[in-house]
């Protein structure tokens, strides 16, 4: 298990701040967060290039907080690859086991062994350069867990890789994690944190802001930033309000009903795009019916996404049959409705 215990950095113009977090033996953790949040910077303290300013790193209960790299039983896979490009792709294998000085004899066996786990055996007398980024990966990692590491670090594992290769790395490493090892991932890619991890947390500006695991964590967001990572796009600031037994969210434009609940006297409602209905007809039946016009539409990875205007404004997300069964223009009048347990306030 990880532990790392009230770690704070600074840097020239950042700092990690009173950073707390847990990963379990054999889980796969994934850290998301922006470019410049504070990522890569919480990897090297973990794995020792850096060291923290206060706070303490515990791996299966040992403080390795100033222990060496090459004792603290961590392997770091860079965003890079950080192979050796004049070098065969089994010489990067066995480099870090020649540091050791192992017998020869031994090198081949365990080298052999680990591009076979990671299907690059037919690629060991190969030069770097030529192979794929997916190959170039696959590299990095069987010389990483040629160590026998506790855990393994991974820094936006996929940055590097074309998108038509990435479901190749990610069964890689879903393969890895079964042989029970543990992994931390950090990553800005919400697709990625679904895809893979057990567990997910979100940091910002030096700070971890929710952990837990990922239908947690992006269906319940503690807040707007966490939110946007789960894909929602839509935000309202409402007051709450008690009337004839129901609880309503009031906008500025609009007001909408709630599910029964304990909410503040003041909040962010949040309203996934995929929520909500969209029809020709007002749907008299539904709670929350609202009349809109379209503003925008634009190509969305499954179907279309329109921006409309009911007062406040809206990303709704629709199929592409839907919108040509509509025959949606810019101007055209419309009805979105979605259901109270759709609305999340925080």
């Amino acid at each position: 298990m990880l532990e790392l215990k009230n770690i704070s950095k600074s840097y020239n113009n950042f700092m990690l701040k009173d950073i707390n977090l847990s990963i379990q033996k054999g889980e796969y953790f994934i850290l998301l967060g922006r470019s410049g949040a504070g990522k890569s910077q919480l990897l090297e303290l973990i794995a020792g290039l850096k060291s923290p300013d206060t706070g303490s790193i515990y791996l299966n209960g040992r403080d390795i907080t100033g222990e060496k790299i090459q004792n603290r039983k961590t392997g770091m896979v860079f965003q890079d690859y950080a192979i050796f490009p004049h070098l065969t792709v089994y010489e990067n294998i066995a480099y870090p086991l020649r540091i050791k000085k192992l017998k020869k004899e031994k090198i081949g066996n365990a080298v052999s062994e680990m591009a076979e786990s990671v299907n690059i055996r037919h690629l060991l007398d190969r030069k770097i350069n030529g192979l794929s980024g997916g190959e170039k990966q696959r590299v990095a990692v069987a010389r990483t867990l040629v160590t026998s590491p506790d855990i393994i670090l991974l820094d936006e594992p996929m940055a590097s890789i074309d998108a038509p290769l990435r479901d190749d790395v990610r069964r890689l490493l879903r393969k890895i994690n079964s042989m029970g090892i543990t992994m931390m991932h950090v990553t800005h890619d919400y697709s990625e944190a679904v895809r893979l991890a057990h567990r997910v947390g979100v940091i910002h500006k030096g700070k971890i802001l929710q952990v837990g695991d990922p239908d947690s964590v992006f269906s319940n967001p503690v807040n707007r930033f966490v939110a946007r990572f789960a894909g929602i796009r839509n935000f309202f600031s409402v007051k709450i309000n008690n009337q004839e037994g129901k609880t309503f969210a009031e906008s500025v434009n609009c007001k909408y009903e709630l599910p029964e609940g304990n909410y503040p006297d003041n909040g962010l409602m949040i309203l996934k795009s995929d929520s909500i209905n969209l029809s020709l007809k007002e749907q008299k039946d539904m709670n929350n019916c609202i009349e809109a016009t379209v503003i925008e539409i634009n190509r969305a990875e499954s179907g279309y996404e329109l921006l409309v205007d009911a007062g406040d404004r809206y990303h709704v997300l629709i199929s592409k049959n839907e919108t040509e069964s509509f025959f949606l223009k810019a101007g055209k009048t419309v009805f979105l409705s979605f259901s109270p347990d759709s609305i999340r306030i925080i």
